[in-house]
């Protein structure tokens, strides 16, 4: 026996040694030397993929590698962790990664020269209140809050009013929902709904989404120039009018003109600030805040008040008609002056006082005066219920108040207030749309948030309760404290050309008029803004060519050009120049951009696609596809030429996306089309790797069939289904040993059995069956050639090989370990259920226990995503899910723990998890022992296959094989390549050299005997056996009673003489488990934290 010190440990030492098997020898250590081995390794750098399939990790941490290659605890991993790290040194890595900053450029410190030379990143500081709720309550109220909606009350009445804020305000609830389960789905960069649709439903519509997106906020921006233009003309400065009336109808065109003037340098002054620096824009956020935030509470102040002490705004009515105030001084028909009644200023403008002749429905009518604003008391509520629908041109009317109905002279038309367009419920629908928008502000700025998946679903959410609550209430307060003409009266012409929610203000009608006035230009430059910059990330996406020249900008990333197209298509706006007709535009894209956020929502929940996992939970498909029939419903209410025209402009978008550079084929009746089309889709699939998100596991199920064509284990297609659920690609595969002209019918046999167990299992896939001379070459043929064009496996399900250590013969263990060599050169990813026949069928449930992940080097995310997949089933479903990661001596647990957990949260992953101290331990007296015997008995079957008599049988058992055909077994191959098939006949010529060589080996061999008894274990297996040990003593210890142990499987070794040693190890490392799952990366990342 050799002599070795042992340090004796407080190791769990198993002293049943009787069991233990041998295997074949090899020797880890570094000689210097090449081996063939080395290029196999998997590189997910080399392997064509995309940026995001290393979403995690900056390669910049190489100086710890080598550290981690002598670490005694995880040399069965050690010639692997170069592409497959540790835990910990990832963990240190990517703990940083929150702190991206996405969309900084937009910043202030951008625009700096001091700050853009420190360039230190600021980690992402805002909350839910500042980053989400204000902003979004900011975009949400705007113009017509302050300019139409006491007109839209008086119009549609209060229950038709209530009606179209509910339908508008639940469409965008239906659509925050939605959006809240995209926006946490992972890590959503600056982008807003262009980055989630695009990123959710393909380029595409992206693309068409984005423009959409793009076109409504430009028109916005119009919409809130050209509020900000009437607020300035009607009720600040009207002396600043450039434009007159020219007759008596003339004012309508006066108007416009004006509004098209000043619209035009007002949007050339934003456009100016905006190009000089967005700093100035974000100073004054708050500013522009508070002024929407004080005007709608003097708004509440003014309705209580009303209740006690109504404000003065007297309204002249003729008859039931209701007068332009600024036209006359006293409302009456004749004045007294001391002691003389003499015709009043009203009489003048009825009467021709030259020729003594007035109007008739001024003769025959009184003129009456009434309060404008009742008070929330007066019971005016029950006038205001119901609408009252009017023509263009047609005068407002108090239907309570008497008249006398003859028609006056049309030149006097003027002093009437009359309806300046054609209203209905749908037209109002249309213009009400615009103050329900703006809830993708809290997405938007995703990249400055601290937890985004906390902040914008509630943000956003609460803002939209919050505005709509007003709404709701401004409805209510309106129609309860101000007079039914006062509401209709549009730009306040019957009280002296106030703002008529000015009017119920307190503690003055300039409140809501400097408020408002602020608020809607402070909204016009968010507008332009934000709209160059979505047109900046959709051009530099690449996915529409024509745009490409608006990627570009100035030195510090703004976009100057994308700002000049958005102002020449914001010019179109303002030369439209009416805000009740703008609105109906700018409703549609936005209406198109919120159907789709729902429509990729409800695709991406029914798709059930692995990277779905949303962190909020309060979403389903029903509600989504309700917001989507709202939107379109809304869409074609408000104005179905304009929506036919939206819907136009994205088809058109969407078709010149998908065609761009793509064949168009026309196949010849349904067959043809349908043949067309999954020749187009395989052939979009075959563009590329998939997307990181996308990836799912598309497996490759190798199966073993016995001598009667039955499958030999049932529960690998068991489990298969369990994993995939229905969803992508399945392909079981088997191996015929024989001649392809001999075994026809057994193929299709044995097809014919692989399809009845797949149906019986339901597993939703193909069969193939392969005809080999070698086992081991057809499962190499399979892996490589299943599957068509883009539609192949990335991942390889095998069986253990069960009973390789009782069996004389190597080929069952040689075939596996060939095969997982054969899926690392083919970078696919492997896995191997062990213990399978223990694992329930579809018809069991498991109603509690853990799914345990036992996490030891960082392969691609797949230990991740499996337990994720399972527990979609209903046999996993219960279980609960745990994470352990090991940590060495030099490695801080507690910092390791809490890295872990933002990870998993980052991953939407529910899980618990534990950092496993595994201290450098010596060596224990098991492990040498372990090692020494498996050692010897390899040593042992190495010189027993040399011998010459053993040769002569193994050649005679080819020969025997050879001449008939059977069944092989997946995992009991051919013999060994280095043996020749032998003739029929054995010819021996002895010579004296031979007999004397024949004796020489006869007296050496009790020599070769003698050295097993002195062997000295491997310092290289030692530590892997070691490795083995403690890793199975920690893994037992802690997942005993767990229902599923998922662990990182070891490569097979470099060296190929050390396969039997491999194989032990495998076997101490899951010895005590139940159900094991041995997984292996295929060299690319398959999980995201991006969205």
């Amino acid at each position: 026996m050799p002599h070795f010190t042992v340090v004796p440990v407080e190791d769990n030492a198993q002293s049943n040694y009787d069991s233990l098997e041998g295997i074949n020898w090899v020797d880890y250590r570094d000689t210097g030397q090449g081996y063939p081995g080395h290029t196999d390794t998997v590189s997910s750098d080399g392997h064509g993929n995309h940026k995001e399939d290393s979403p995690f990790l900056s390669n910049a941490d190489t100086a710890t590698k080598k550290n981690d290659f002598y670490d005694r605890n995880l040399a069965l991993f050690e010639e692997e962790l170069d592409i497959r790290p540790k835990v910990s040194s990832l963990l240190s890595r990517l703990v940083n990664y929150t702190n991206i900053t996405q969309g900084a450029k937009e910043h202030e410190e951008a625009e700096s020269a001091e700050a853009s030379k420190k360039k230190i990143p600021k980690s992402p500081s805002m909350g839910t209140l500042m980053g989400v709720y204000l902003p979004c309550l900011q975009n949400i109220f705007g113009v017509i809050l302050f300019l139409r909606l006491t007109w839209i009350v008086g119009t549609a009445g209060i229950v038709q009013s209530f009606l179209i804020v509910l339908m508008c305000c639940s469409c965008t609830m239906l659509t925050a929902i939605s959006m809240s389960a995209i926006a946490t789905n992972g890590v959503v960069p600056a982008g807003g709904a262009y980055f989630m649709i695009s990123r959710s439903l393909g380029p595409e519509f992206g693309g068409a989404v984005g423009l959409c997106f793009y076109l409504g906020t430009t028109f916005a921006g119009a919409m809130y120039i050209l509020g900000a233009i009437e607020i300035l003309l009607k009720y600040i400065i009207p002396q600043a009018a450039i434009f007159h009336p020219s007759g008596l109808n003339g004012g309508d065109g006066a108007l416009l003109n004006n509004m098209r003037v000043y619209g035009t340098i007002f949007l050339s002054l934003m456009a100016l600030v905006v190009f000089v620096g967005v700093k100035y824009v974000n100073k004054f956020a708050s500013l522009f805040l508070a002024c929407v935030i004080i005007s709608i509470v003097s708004i509440y102040a003014g309705a209580l008040k009303s209740i006690f002490h109504p404000p003065e705004f007297p309204i002249c009515m003729l008859g039931n008609r209701t007068l332009v105030r600024d036209r006359f001084d006293v409302c009456g028909k004749t004045v007294v002056e001391g002691n003389t009644t003499i015709p009043s200023k009203l009489w003048e403008n009825f009467c021709n006082v030259s020729s003594q002749q007035c109007d008739k429905y001024f003769t025959q009518n009184n003129v009456t005066e009434i309060q404008g604003i009742p008070g929330l008391a007066s019971g005016i509520i029950r006038e205001n219920m119901w609408g009252a629908y009017l023509e263009k041109g047609e005068i407002l009317e108090k239907e309570s108040l008497p008249s006398v109905d003859v028609h006056g002279a049309l030149e006097n038309l003027y002093l009437y207030v009359s309806a300046d367009i054609t209203t209905s419920f749908t037209v109002l629908v249309g213009i009400f749309f615009p103050s329900a928008t703006g809830i993708m502000a809290g997405s938007n700025r995703s990249g400055d948030l601290k937890d985004a998946q906390k902040s914008i679903p509630v943000g956003t959410i609460l803002a939209i309760t919050t505005t709509s609550l007003v709404y709701f209430s401004s409805v209510v307060l309106f129609g309860a404290c101000i007079e039914g003409v006062v509401l209709r009266d549009k730009f306040g012409d019957a009280v002296s050309k106030n703002l008529v929610v000015g009017t119920l203000s307190w503690p003055s009608p300039w409140v809501i008029v400097i408020g408002s006035f602020f608020s809607t230009v402070g909204a016009g430059l968010q507008s332009l803004t934000g709209a160059p910059r979505l047109l900046q990330a959709i051009a530099k996406d690449n996915i529409i060519p024509f745009l490409r020249v608006f990627g570009h900008g100035k030195a510090n990333g703004e976009p100057t050009w994308a700002l000049l197209l958005t102002a020449l298509i914001a010019e179109l706006g303002i030369l439209i120049a009416s805000l009740d007709m703008v609105a109906p535009i700018l409703s549609m894209f936005f209406l198109m951009c919120y159907l789709f956020v729902n429509l990729a929502c409800a695709v991406q929940t029914l798709l059930r696609t692995p990277n779905w996992r949303p962190r909020f939970k309060y979403y389903h498909w029903a509600l989504s596809f309700l917001g989507m029939s709202m939107c379109l419903a809304l869409m074609f209410i408000s104005s179905w030429y304009y929506a036919i025209v939206a819907m136009g402009i994205a088809g058109m978008i969407y078709k010149y996306i998908e065609y761009q550079g793509a064949e168009k084929e026309w196949g010849d009746g349904i067959r043809g089309l349908s043949l067309s089309a999954a020749r187009y889709a395989l052939l979009r699939l075959e563009a590329g790797p998939p997307h990181t998100k996308n990836w799912r596991p598309q497996l490759l199920v190798l199966l073993k069939l016995d001598e009667d064509l039955h499958v030999k284990y049932p529960r690998l297609l068991t489990f298969a289904s369990q994993l995939k659920a229905g969803k992508g690609l399945t392909i079981v595969g088997s191996v015929i040993q024989g001649n392809y002209l001999d075994s026809f019918g057994e193929t299709q046999a044995s097809e014919q059995a692989i399809k009845n167990m797949m149906e019986i299992e339901k597993v939703k896939g193909f069969c193939q069956v392969v005809v080999a001379t070698k086992v081991r070459e057809g499962i190499a043929h399979l892996i490589q050639s299943c599957g068509l064009g883009g539609m192949k496996h990335n991942t390889v399900v095998m069986g253990w090989p069960y009973g390789w250590r009782q069996s004389e013969d190597p080929r069952a263990w040689k075939t596996f370990i060939n095969t997982v060599r054969c899926t690392t050169a083919a970078h696919l990813a492997l896995m191997v259920p062990k213990n399978v026949s223990f694992y329930l069928s579809n018809h069991e449930r498991f109603t509690d226990g853990h799914i345990d992940v036992w996490w030891i080097v960082h392969d691609g995310g797949m230990l991740m995503l499996l337990p994720f997949l399972l527990k979609q089933h209903k046999v996993w479903r219960k279980c609960k899910m745990r994470i352990f990661t090991v940590a060495q001596m030099d490695d801080n647990s507690i910092q390791m723990k809490k890295d872990l957990a933002t990870f998993l949260y980052q991953l939407r992953i529910e899980a618990e998890v534990e950092v496993v101290e595994m201290h450098d331990s010596d060596i224990s007296a098991y492990t040498y022992e372990r090692t020494l015997m498996m050692e010897q008995r390899s040593q042992m079957l190495r010189q027993m296959r040399l011998s010459s008599a053993e040769r002569d049988r193994e050649a005679q058992l080819v020969k025997d094989r050879h001449s008939m055909i059977r069944m092989g077994s997946l995992y009991s191959d051919e013999e060994e390549e280095v043996m020749e098939p032998v003739s029929e006949k054995i010819q021996m010529t002895w010579t004296k050299d031979k007999y004397d060589a024949e004796r020489r080996n006869r007296n050496n061999a009790p020599e070769n005997f003698r050295e097993l008894i002195s062997i000295k274990p491997d310092q290289s297996n030692v530590r892997r056996m070691h490795t083995a040990v403690k890793l199975n003593e920690v893994i037992v210890n802690r997942s005993h009673d767990a229902r599923l142990v998922l662990l990182n499987m070891p490569g097979p070794p470099r060296n190929s003489e050390g396969d039997e040693n491999y194989m032990e190890f495998l076997e101490v490392l899951t010895e005590g488990l139940e159900r094991v799952l041995l997984v292996r990366g295929g060299g690319r990342e398959v999980i995201t934290i991006y969205s």
